[in-house]
């Protein structure tokens, strides 16, 4: 008998990107749902497009350019959100349009303030709206898990009678535990006979801990779609984790019976790089991506694991991506072997791209004994985001001493000419921004700074976040180098690159 076939929606760029501090910009987007679509999801919600002119502009550019890929973007229960939807999806390959509105009475009483008998109607309009522009539509019903059974029923069966293909039943609180949350799809099942010819979907909070064990009960009682982020990111205590669901499915499939089209091997790729554009670091015990999941501190379970791996490991690290830190290249490598490192990593640069690629990749060989495969997709992510830089550092100093002010200068090229800047401060760091800021002549406030080790040992790449506000908006940059200072510097070039974009800076 087939395993059946669940289908992984992820919302990282939607709901992930609703935690609080995260703001990417389009060209981080793209980059993320490119790497999405290697991991292979089945949809990718690209995001909010009514929200912000930003939003849209980056869910259009996810829809033009993510291939074999459902393409969905989110739209409240209004004429003009599915519209939006609409406008920022049409180009892609497989669009979808994802219209919600609340059932619960809490909802419609103090949010809505609305009778149940006008959510009903507005659903039935804005799902056969959503039909009309588009083939692929999904309906949400907020709050699910607080509304009444049988009212949540009708709504519901009206969104299938008017063409959505997928239903999601939400636990948007996080309120269920499991055996409940299985029931209560069971119930549906029974009251909607015509769920059994669409997509049931699921998409569970985390605000008690039990996202994941719910989510593993919905698809238990029938559901075919689990909605998801990477690193479990979202609103509040956050969404399913991506990387738990599909490994359960994985690792129990025996019992459970279940595939899904996710090659897991790209998992913790993924998961870096969710980590290093949005800034939110992956907790070291974290389940399958943390830093200690496959770590065997105990003696005894070091002697076992040695012994035999599956003593203590019910996974292997390789399938997860945890394998490939074994390509290692030096100064002495040459073009052909990074090109082809590169390739074995899933990136496949142009001619341009590699020359720059391998210029940088000497000048970090010079410095480190190693460069390893960690090394080298950081390295490929910096060289596709400087493609798109306005402003581009290209030199700086730094002078400070126990007994003198920092002073810095910089240089920057923007359109092919050259931007000086010059700044004596505080510190070190302070110096260095404020003479970003006078050379392309902006005022940014710093929000926040983080700096992390890309890999171990004293000659790691060291890897850098700022938050910079301008014209009262935060804007975010990430940078690397194996020099802090260089990192930070550009990291806040970048974000001013973004500030950029926005129209706030010129």
């Amino acid at each position: 008998m087939n395993s059946e076939r669940i289908y992984i929606f992820d919302t990282t760029l939607r709901d992930g990107e609703q935690s609080p501090g995260i703001s990417l910009n389009s060209f981080e987007k793209l980059e993320i749902a490119e790497q999405l679509a290697r991991l292979g999801v089945d949809i990718i919600e690209a995001g909010f497009p009514v929200s912000s002119p930003g939003d849209f502009e980056g869910v259009q550019k996810i829809a033009s350019g993510a291939s074999g890929v459902t393409v969905c973007a989110l739209a409240r229960a209004i004429d003009n959100d599915v519209k939006t939807a609409w406008d920022a999806i049409k180009e892609a390959e497989r669009p979808r349009i994802h219209t919600f509105i609340s059932t619960s009475d809490v909802h419609l009483r103090h949010q809505l303030r609305k009778t149940r008998a006008e959510v009903l109607e507005i659903a039935k309009r804005m799902v056969a709206l959503a039909r009309s522009l588009c083939d692929d539509v999904e309906f949400s019903a907020m709050d699910a898990t607080r509304s009444d059974p049988g009212y949540l029923a009708s709504v519901l069966a009206a969104a299938v009678e008017e063409g959505a293909g997928t239903i999601n039943i939400p636990d948007t609180v996080g309120y269920a535990i499991p055996s409940e949350f299985g029931g209560f799809i069971r119930e549906q099942f029974k009251r909607v006979p015509a769920l059994k010819d669409v997509a049931v979907s699921v998409h569970c909070h985390n605000d008690l801990g039990l996202a994941v064990a719910n989510s593993l009960a919905a698809v238990e009682a029938g559901a075919t779609q689990i909605e998801c982020a990477i690193n479990g990111l979202g609103e509040r205590a956050g969404n399913a984790s991506l990387e738990e669901i599909v490994m359960i499915l994985q690792t129990r499939q025996a019992g459970l019976d279940r595939i899904t089209g996710i090659n897991t091997t790209e998992i913790t790729r993924t998961s870096r790089l969710v980590s290093q554009l949005t800034g939110y670091d992956v907790q070291p015990n974290k389940a399958i991506v943390g830093r200690n999941a496959f770590a065997h501190e105990s003696g005894i379970h070091q002697d076992g694991v040695l012994k035999e791996r599956t003593t203590y490991e019910i996974m292997n690290a390789a399938s997860v991506g945890r394998g490939q830190s074994d390509i290692v290249l030096g100064k002495h490598s040459g073009r052909h072997a990074l090109k082809s490192a590169m390739e074995e990593l899933g990136y496949k640069l142009s001619d341009d791209e590699l020359n720059q690629a391998f210029i940088d990749f000497k000048r970090i060989a010079d410095k480190k004994k190693k460069v390893t495969a960690v090394d080298l997709e950081h390295l490929a992510s910096e060289e596709l985001r400087e493609l798109s830089d306005i402003f581009e550092l290209k030199s700086y100093r730094v002078s400070a001493s126990s007994d003198s002010i920092p002073a810095s200068d910089v240089v920057i090229e923007k359109d092919g000419g050259r931007l000086t800047g010059r700044s004596e401060s505080g510190g070190s760091m302070e110096s260095i921004f404020k003479a970003i800021d006078n050379a392309v002549g902006a005022k940014g406030k710093l929000k926040d700074y983080q700096v992390r080790s890309v890999t171990e040992g004293k000659d790691s790449l060291g890897e850098v976040r700022v938050v910079v506000e301008v014209g009262g908006n935060a804007y975010a940059g990430t940078a690397l180098s194996i020099d802090v200072v260089e990192a930070s510097a550009k990291a806040y070039v970048r974000a001013l690159n973004n500030a950029y974009r926005a129209g706030v800076v010129n």
